[in-house]
């Protein structure tokens, strides 16, 4: 009937919105690899969460191509790599029919070159139907590995992915786990999820997952982010970008593009932002002498 609308629940469309970013791929010869959500296996998610968005981690080398694609096939930018997190790793899309869509240059906390990264959970990925398409997924051990990285990018006391994939895993289990994060030089995250970080202080990108994981002020986590930073010209990137204002936050604040007075207003706002917190946390120290 015209005019007329179905609800299509959320996990039927999330399964077809795997299908459909997979099939675009496969018509341009790209590699990808289905993360979280509802491409994970049942066993290391009990409860049935898929989360609300599809994300697919894609090589390194085929991110502009699939990009150029998306953008011809009706996905709409939401979110930039360069804004939409302290790592900058997933660009959002919307989609009309199949929603939102991470798509993941690397993944957080995995400390080697992005195209090795990818490489090492390639190399032992196998095929899953998902709405009837074949797609790749890492391991079952590297699904584990992610979901607890992934868990560290939250502060929620609870954690169920990091007890489910993690402290109930079974020994050989954990011994993968454990060989994998170090293939990966992923331990600060990990160990941010699992309650070890204490650790790692010593690590350059300690303090990051610190504030990552248990909270703390947008100028901490700035200035985590030029300490974690691997190199001295990615560290003054960093220090670049911190002065800008992040139009894609703006905007979906104000749900709609921001104008540029508006633009300018939230520029010099950003200073006066940044002293006040920078006051209240030496006040905080202070008071907890």
């Amino acid at each position: 009937m015209n005019g007329s609308e179905v609800n299509v629940p959320l996990q039927v469309r999330l399964r077809f919105g795997h299908a459909a970013i997979q099939y675009l791929a496969d018509t341009i010869g790209a590699d990808l690899l289905h993360i979280k959500g509802v491409a994970v296996d049942p066993s290391l998610r009990p409860g049935g969460y898929s989360g609300s968005d599809v994300d697919v981690l894609v090589r390194p080398e085929h991110v502009r191509e699939l990009d150029a694609a998306m953008r011809r096939h009706g996905w709409r930018l939401y979110s930039t790599f360069e804004w939409g997190s302290p790592f900058g790793h997933a660009q959002t899309y919307l989609h009309d029919a199949w929603g939102y869509i991470d798509l993941h240059r690397f993944f957080p906390g995995i400390r080697v070159a992005p195209d090795r990264a990818f490489d090492r959970l390639w190399a032992d990925s196998h095929e899953a139907s998902i709405a009837g398409v074949g797609c790749r997924v890492p391991s079952e051990p590297a699904q584990a590995v992610l979901l607890v990285l992934n868990a560290a990018r939250s502060t929620k006391d609870s954690k169920p992915d990091v007890r489910i994939a993690w402290n109930e895993a079974p020994p050989e289990r954990r011994s993968e786990m454990q060989a994998l994060v170090a293939d990966l030089d992923a331990p600060v995250a990990f160990a941010a999820a699992t309650g070890t970080l204490d650790r790692y202080r010593g690590e350059r990108d300690f303090e990051l997952w610190r504030i990552v994981s248990q909270g703390g002020s947008r100028t901490a986590e700035w200035w985590a982010r030029v300490r974690a930073a691997p190199t001295f010209v990615s560290a003054l990137r960093i220090v670049g970008r911190a002065a800008l204002v992040n139009i894609d936050h703006l905007s979906h604040r104000l749900g709609r593009p921001p104008t540029r007075t508006e633009i300018v207003a939230e520029f010099f706002r950003r200073p006066a932002r940044a002293l006040r917190e920078t006051w209240q946390g030496i006040r905080h120290a202070e008071t907890g002498r």
